[in-house]
């Protein structure tokens, strides 16, 4: 059962409130889906079940539980993937943009778990039954590297490769404004934002540590391309890390600006490398995931402007 919880900031329906909500935080639900889920009980207001008609006010405390499908449930799909390795105990991908990792509300069948069951290959069950060979996960909107276990035994030894940092994953971003120090780092611990569920702050309260490693490759008149490299993988860390330094990623819709919500190809955070152990053959490797043609483009424009 996934569960959503959101603080009302304006009086109305709550049918409405919950529509609006997620067309602008998340994947639009129509507003039929919404009252479906009320009649189910299925929305809480204040810890009280409510009806559609209910007019909520500005404080009240929502609660939505979205049913999850089971593993059996979720349908198949050849979604086209980009293979970078490949052998008999794991796979690495480079994720297209706008690629859903696993089931959530609003994407039941068109994730890259419903991908990897299409290639009719045993994953790993590590993570459960809805998130099949995941490993690990990047947001919808980042590119690159993604790194599926075929068994459990090597999910379970990637993972710990995660925790003790022998496995590194490096990130391409371009940002706004000029970032002055050639290298930087930001040690702030991170933690659920208590105004914005969907969103992850700096805080000191009922966080935890998050560290991102931070180098300008380059400097344009109102951007700075640099390379992340986490030190610990916090939800949303580099994205949260950054508008923390007032240095928000172009395109970012929930951290970004006004403008970012407007850009067309989204936010601009590819990880481009992965760097582990190999869990069976004890081999170093490195793969790397080429810019998107778009993020390729950007800079471009950029480096023209001088």
């Amino acid at each position: 059962m996934a569960k959503f919880t959101l603080i009302v900031s304006s009086s109305a329906r709550i049918d409405k409130i919950l529509t609006d909500y997620f067309k602008t935080n998340t994947t639009p639900f129509s507003r039929t889906k919404i009252q479906e889920l009320i009649k189910q009980e299925k929305v809480q207001v204040n810890g009280q079940v409510v009806r559609a008609n209910y007019v909520s006010q500005i404080g009240d405390h929502v609660i939505i539980e979205f049913p999850s499908a089971k593993a059996s449930e979720l349908t198949p799909l050849a979604i086209p993937l980009t293979i970078l390795y490949e052998d008999s105990y794991l796979m690495v991908i480079d994720k297209r943009n706008n690629l859903v990792v696993h089931p959530a509300p609003g994407h039941q069948n068109d994730t890259l778990v419903n991908a990897l069951l299409a290639r009719g290959v045993q994953w790993s069950t590590a993570s459960g039954e809805q998130r099949p060979g995941i490993v690990h996960r990047i947001d919808r909107q980042t590119t690159g590297t993604l790194i599926i276990a075929k068994n459990d035994v090597v999910h379970h030894q990637l993972q710990q490769q995660i925790q003790t940092k022998q496995l590194q994953r490096d990130y391409l971003a371009l940002v706004h404004g000029q970032i002055i120090e050639n290298r930087a780092k930001i040690d702030a611990p991170i933690g659920r934002d208590p105004n914005n569920r969907k969103k992850m702050v700096v805080t000191a309260k009922n966080s935890k540590k998050a560290v991102t490693n931070i180098v300008v490759i380059e400097r344009f008149n109102d951007y700075t391309y640099i390379e992340c490299e986490l030190e610990s993988g916090r939800t949303h860390q580099i994205r949260a890390h950054l508008k923390y330094i007032n240095h928000p990623i172009v395109g970012d819709p929930l951290y970004g600006t006004v403008a970012d919500k407007k850009e067309s190809f989204g936010q601009y955070l590819h990880a481009y490398q992965l760097r582990f152990i190999h869990p069976v053959t004890k081999e170093s490797l490195t793969i790397t995931a080429a810019l998107p043609q778009e993020f390729e483009q950007r800079l471009a424009i950029l480096r023209a402007k001088g």
